[in-house]
């Protein structure tokens, strides 16, 4: 699964050094449809989601939504390029309903450092455009990939997010190994790679950002061990302040027939 959150970030972050690195291009991606369920911390499932990617030429252009049973949407749609390293061409994501006490919209455009975002003021709707300084090694929409092609030997990936608040700012990821679990697939068990996803906050703002409650949460990913890592568990929150979901691959579950 290529992409799962909005990443809730701080908004204390204007002036650092966010630029990271691409990531390279181990796994290529090709057509899929994939399905998920998000549960609540206490497992109950509150969505289920569809992930579809079409590949065209270099680009894959992947959508993951997830349909919340309280009504609530969760819809990013992503454009990148696959050629050495894995390039966003463009994302556009959306949050709304009662499972999201903020409406998010905003979509950006890398080449042109476009980006658009509409927020809700005084019962009214505010559409905004800024040209931006967008750096190339942008990962929205493309967070698994850094798990899933996650470089031999490597300690420690960067790489840069274009994170959505009152004004959308781009700032830095560090994503680092974090050991192994196990996880059974049709009671056989098999092993997993943990990675932890922290958001850096430096200077000043990371100083008093746990003091005053800005620090995101980390949030924990599971990729299935072997030649082809494979996405397989996420634990995070989808928006600031937000409880910690656990997002899961599904599979179909059949009607008995009676004989």
């Amino acid at each position: 699964m290529r992409s799962f959150f909005l990443m809730p970030l701080c908004l204390l972050l204007a002036g650092l050094n966010v630029h990271g690195e691409m990531i390279p291009v181990i796994q290529r991606q090709g057509a899929m449809h994939g399905f998920l369920v998000l549960r609540s911390p206490e497992g109950k499932i509150i969505a289920t989601g569809d992930q579809v990617n079409v590949v065209k030429g270099n680009e894959v252009h992947s959508r993951l939504t997830f349909h919340f049973r309280d009504g609530s949407i969760d819809d990013e749609s992503s454009v990148f390029k696959q050629t050495s390293t894995f390039q966003l061409v463009s994302d556009h994501h959306v949050q709304k309903g009662p499972s999201f006490p903020e409406p998010q919209n905003v979509s950006v455009d890398v080449q042109s450092g476009k980006v658009t975002w509409r927020e809700i003021k005084d019962g009214k709707e505010k559409v905004t455009t800024e040209r931006m300084d967008v750096p190339p090694d942008l990962v929205n929409g493309m967070i698994s990939l850094i798990v899933q092609n996650f470089p031999k030997n490597a300690t420690e990936v960067k790489a840069s997010y274009l994170a959505v608040s009152s004004k959308p700012r781009v700032v830095k990821l560090s994503v680092k190994p974090d050991g192994e679990d196990s996880c059974h697939i049709g009671g056989v068990s098999r092993a997993s790679e943990r990675f932890n996803i922290h958001v850096e906050i430096g200077g000043i703002a990371g100083a008093i950002a746990p003091i005053v409650g800005k620090q995101p949460a980390d949030t924990k990913v599971w990729v299935l061990k072997g030649e082809a890592p494979t996405f397989l568990k996420m634990e995070g929150a989808l928006y600031l302040k937000g409880p910690i979901w656990a997002m899961e691959l599904a599979s179909p579950v059949w009607p008995k027939v009676s004989p």
